[in-house]
């Protein structure tokens, strides 16, 4: 359902209306487009040392061309390469300048080592703040705190957590503020890094907000072409006949991928709208069916011979609270939304057909993440879902693989359109960013997830709300 207060305040006369009356006016978010450049403005970039130094020379450096890695050879990780390829060519300035206004800024942090080390960065942040163009992005580039670390270290680097989250509730006119979670064995030019890095960067990012991205191993591969990541492909998407997953056929398919549609016989008619769209193949399949993966595997072989991702996406709800709840709508949810996932899971698993960098991606919630009054059974598969993430991970790692999930917030589509009109509008409202979602914002961090450089991240949640407050 359109967000009629949004599209009314956004042009005159409302917009004059909204101003005058101090009415909330929440902001056009920048979404990509095939083509757009990846910024458009200045980039300011903080903090000194030989990995902020790296990543300036990425930024600023040509495209398509080598770019020195500037990071001390004594301390590379062995067989970690000298140049990185592929600069971005942006307009990247090390100190503030007054008279711009940014289109974003990077706030290279790997350094700290006390809390005292914050400061100086966190104050130049600040003094720009009011020099950032609509739209503009904010991302930090971390170490996580380790149990083995000093106090102080392992202070400061968590520290860098409160001030991500709290500063993208500051932010203003469509801006967000993100980062990216570098584990200590990880150079800042590694794959998953700068994958990371140009996702919260661009306008793929438009509803993640206060979200950091731990980056757990060197592992993925930069793409040859940013605009079409997943080029060569063969994607799997279930429950793709509308919404979410139709809009991750679509943007899948829009970076290249051969995108195969599954969903239930009843939903026949949209199911083939998807693949035509996605000039991809349908399979009509419960994914609950006893032999789901295999006719999965065997639809993807025949007609592609390969299979590269998978996205489970179909999922249901059954509300009620529980005191209410029947076996019915309880094991019903639980089979769809997450034994459907461990079944097909393992037949992929063990086929021998998914080995070469095989990734997994999963739809989660924040209801699995902070619960929901009248959903104890969706929240329930939705956070096993998020465990199964978990799990799956360390099986897929040696083939260079990777599971993930994204969990969505509040996201524009039929479902959420059924919510009471006045409850509704306060889920939308509630957020830093003021509006619910686009399913087009969840397929494009599902894209991440599904790209060369995700098997860097292993067994993560990213969410996908507009930084609601409920959860973290």
């Amino acid at each position: 359902m359109p967000d009629t207060y949004l599209d009314l305040v956004n042009r005159d006369p409302g917009r004059a209306v909204a101003r005058r009356l101090k009415l909330p006016r929440p902001p056009l978010l920048r979404r990509y487009s095939p083509g757009e450049p990846l910024l458009t403005g200045p980039v300011l970039l903080l903090g000194a040392g030989a990995d902020a130094d790296a990543l300036a020379g990425v930024l600023a450096g040509p495209v398509g061309g080598p770019v020195r890695s500037g990071d001390d050879a004594s301390s590379r990780p062995t067989g970690a390469p000298d140049l990185v390829f592929d600069g971005w060519d942006l307009d990247v300035h090390r100190h503030a300048d007054p008279a711009l206004r940014y289109a974003a800024v990077v706030v290279v942090l790997t350094e700290v080592l006390a809390p005292g080390d914050l400061s100086d960065p966190a104050l130049e942040l600040a003094g720009v703040l009011r020099s950032l163009r609509p739209g503009a992005r904010v991302v930090t580039v971390s170490r996580p705190a380790g149990s083995d670390d000093a106090p102080a270290v392992a202070a400061a680097r968590e520290g860098v957590e409160g001030l991500v989250r709290s500063l993208a509730k500051e932010l203003r006119d469509g801006a967000t503020g993100n980062g990216v979670v570098v584990a200590p064995s990880v150079p800042v030019t590694a794959p998953g890094v700068l994958g990371a890095l140009r996702f919260f960067l661009s306008a793929r990012s438009a509803y993640v907000d206060g979200q950091l991205l731990p980056i757990d191993s060197s592992a993925g591969m930069l793409p040859a072409d940013w605009a079409a990541p997943l080029a060569g492909q063969v994607v799997v998407v279930t429950g793709a006949a509308r919404g979410i997953g139709a809009a991750i056929a679509a943007v899948l398919a829009r970076d290249g991928a051969r995108v195969v549609a599954v969903d239930v016989p009843a939903a026949g008619d949209g199911l083939v709208r998807t693949a035509n769209a996605a000039r991809g193949t349908a399979l009509q399949l419960d994914v609950t069916s006893p032999d789901a993966g295999a006719r999965i595997l065997e639809h993807a072989l025949g007609r592609y011979g390969r299979l590269d991702v998978v996205v489970h996406n179909a999922g249901i709800t059954r509300d009620k609270l529980l005191a209410n709840m029947t076996p019915e709508r309880w094991d019903q949810v639980l089979a769809v939304n997450l034994e459907s996932q461990l079944a097909i899971n393992e037949t992929l698993l063990t086929s021998g057909d998914f080995a070469d960098a095989p990734r997994l991606v999963s739809i989660a919630s924040t209801s699995g993440i902070a619960g929901n009054r009248g959903q104890t059974n969706y929240a329930t598969s939705k956070a096993g879902v998020m465990g199964l993430v978990r799990a799956t991970a360390a099986l897929l790692a040696p083939f260079g693989g990777t599971a993930n999930a994204v969990a969505p917030g509040f996201i524009e589509t039929e479902m959420t359109a059924r919510i009471p009109a006045a409850t509704r509008q306060i889920a939308r409202r509630v957020s830093s960013l003021a509006q619910g979602g686009l399913p087009v914002d969840v397929a494009e961090a599902v894209a991440l997830l599904a790209g060369p450089t995700a098997p860097g991240t292993q067994g993560r949640t990213l969410r996908v709300c507009g930084q609601n407050p409920v959860g973290r």
